[in-house]
This record gives C-alpha cells, structure tokens and sequence, in this order.
C-alpha cells in the first residue's frame, strides 16, 4: 500500500508498504530518518519516540497505515520544529487545530516548505523515495540546534547517545504544554523513556535548564 504523510514539514509517500510495517521502519528504513533508534520493538524503552499529530509515541507501536495523511516530528526536525514554533507560525504537528488552520494559516505553512522540498521537485503527491533517502540534515550548527538540545548539551546529558533522541522528542512536548514543569512532571513525562547507561540526574537537570532558559527569554 501506499502511505502519505509528512514527516518534519515535508510531504511524504512510501510505496509497498507492507501491512504489518511500522512507522519506525518507514522512517528509518524507507525515508533514512534513523535518529528515532530502534531498540525494543516493544514500546517500553521509548527511544523511537516521534511526535504524531503532535503526541509523543512510540513509532515502533504505530501501523504505518495509521500515519497515512498525519503530521510526524521526529527527532531530525526538532531544530526547525521550535523555530517554527517560536516565531509563533505553523510548526506542524500541534496539538490545538487553531494553531495552524484557516487559509492564512495554511499560507504561511506553504511559505514554510522547507526549501529542500521545495527545490527537490516535491509535489502535492510527496517526496519521492530517492529523493528521501538523498536528503540528509544540514551539519550540525548548535546555533540550529532546538532549546533542548542545548541544554541536553550544556547540562551533560547526552550520553551514549542511543535514547537521547527519544527523549529530547518528550522533554521538548514536556516544555511546550508545560513551560514551568516541576520534577514530578519531568520524571512523568520521561517516564516512557528509558536511559541504559546510568543515572538520569543530567537528564533532568537538562530539561529544567531548557525550561529556565525559556523563562527568561520571556
């Protein structure tokens, strides 16, 4: 079958899916997303954590066929999701329709495209899957980089590595619902996340920081 959808502001579509096939395969293997790691399989360690529609979730339990027509933010596009996002347009994905409908809305979504879709031939029918497994994201810029992964950086919590896109996906939903999050709602947040290296004092310690920061940017 084939699956439509768009994954980090830029239209999609997957052929042959197979009907058993998950989102996370689809990212990974058919559009070469492979920041959202595949571990589990199970949805218990959240390190395929993706944003669908705007909710967090785990994209090794999702039916790619579920994916067809809806919005997906994966840990690639976290950067230009904030930006977005900050500059108050449509970021995609939100979870309140009002943040991005009507026809003004919808203008300013189209003067978002990113320009690699743009310029690459996309159409209203999508990407194609040449021209998805070609793209790759810009180097890595720390001036490009979203909030929280800032604070990921500057707080020391990245450490291996391997769940960190999962959680910086959840983490960052945390901050947008929920600007001032106390620890409690930090540990909820991140509770489907888990962390095999060591403790997850530095991981916290990164999403209060990313939190302060917006404070006082305000």
């Amino acid at each position: 079958m084939r699956v439509n959808l768009t994954v980090n502001g830029r239209p999609q579509t997957a052929d042959d899916v197979w009907e058993g096939e998950s989102l996370l395969y689809v990212l990974r293997e058919r559009l070469g997303l492979p920041g959202s790691k595949n571990a589990c399989e199970q949805g218990e360690c959240g390190s395929c954590t993706v944003r669908l529609d705007g909710v967090p979730v785990c994209a090794c339990l999702v039916a790619a066929g579920q994916a067809e027509g809806r919005e997906v933010v994966t840990v690639e596009g976290l950067a230009d999701f904030a930006r977005r996002r900050a500059e108050g347009g449509c970021a995609g994905g939100s979870r309140d329709p009002g943040d991005c409908s009507g026809a003004a809305a919808d203008a300013a979504c189209a003067s978002e495209t990113p320009s690699g879709a743009a310029s690459g031939g996309a159409t209203a029918a999508g990407v194609g899957l040449d021209q998805a497994r070609a793209w790759r994201p810009k180097p890595a810029d720390p001036a490009e980089l979203a909030p929280i992964q800032k604070a990921f950086i500057d707080a020391g919590a990245v450490q291996c590595g391997f769940c960190t896109p999962g959680l910086l996906v959840a983490a960052d939903e945390l901050l947008e619902r929920n600007a001032e999050p106390s620890d409690a709602d930090i540990r909820e947040a991140l509770s489907g996340n888990l962390c095999r290296c060591t403790g997850y004092e530095k991981i916290l310690d990164a999403v209060r920081l990313a939190a302060a920061r917006a404070e006082r940017a305000v």
